[in-house]
């Protein structure tokens, strides 16, 4: 199936009911739910994602597609997964502890989810505990999100708790963050932006081309 140019139109620009309506129709024409969610829907996530890293969009337009996107995503995981998709890998992510911004958060978040990745969400004020939790229950990569400086050290007690874990990827972001940081502390990854996070994720997880 070609891509659905009206659908990767909807999700990239933000038209939320336009996206409810084109995948209700096309799966009423019988077209493939994987399908659509792969060629055209995960495209217009990584379109936008790399435009607002060009600053050619911003957290507002950002916000309303990766909205748009869920909505599709609603009608279209439970078919997705009886089909037998598996996603692309299982991530954590998580405002640290002492924190409770969440927009940077919930933008990355939204962004892997609608690239094909697993997401648990752990929300704000994530201490090591709930962290650990999420990687017992499968996440390979723990995403650790700071909007504040006084915070930000939790970011590394958090890194060397993960230290001996083999095979958990620990990934770093937020305003204050830099890449200098994220070397300091033993961070593997290091996302500048939400646009930027897919690309690491999937370069720390190994599945970049």
């Amino acid at each position: 199936m070609a891509k659905n140019d009206a659908l990767f139109k909807a999700v990239s620009t933000g038209q939320r009911k336009e996206v409810e309506d084109i995948v209700q129709t096309e799966l009423a024409k019988g077209a493939n739910p994987v399908e659509l969610l792969m060629d055209s829907m995960i495209p217009a996530m990584r379109d936008l994602g790399e435009r607002f890293s060009r600053n050619e969009v911003y957290v507002p337009q950002m916000l309303i597609g990766a909205r748009a996107m869920q909505a599709g995503l609603n009608i279209l995981e439970p078919l997705v997964a009886k089909a037998g998709h598996k996603p692309l890998g299982t991530i954590c992510i998580g405002t640290v502890k002492g924190d409770l911004h969440d927009i940077g958060k919930n933008l990355v978040a939204m962004m892997l989810k609608g690239a094909g990745f697993k997401v648990i969400d752990l929300g704000v004020n994530v201490d090591i505990a709930k962290f650990e939790k999420a990687v017992n229950d499968g996440a390979q990569a723990v995403l650790l999100s700071a909007l504040l400086t006084t915070t930000m050290p939790y970011m590394k007690a958090v890194a060397d708790h993960f230290k001996a874990r083999a095979g958990v990827k620990v990934i770093v972001g937020g305003a204050p963050v830099t890449q200098g940081y994220a070397d300091e502390i033993g961070a593997h990854g290091y996302a500048e932006d939400a646009g930027a996070s897919v690309g690491i994720v999937e370069k720390c997880l190994g599945l970049a081309g």
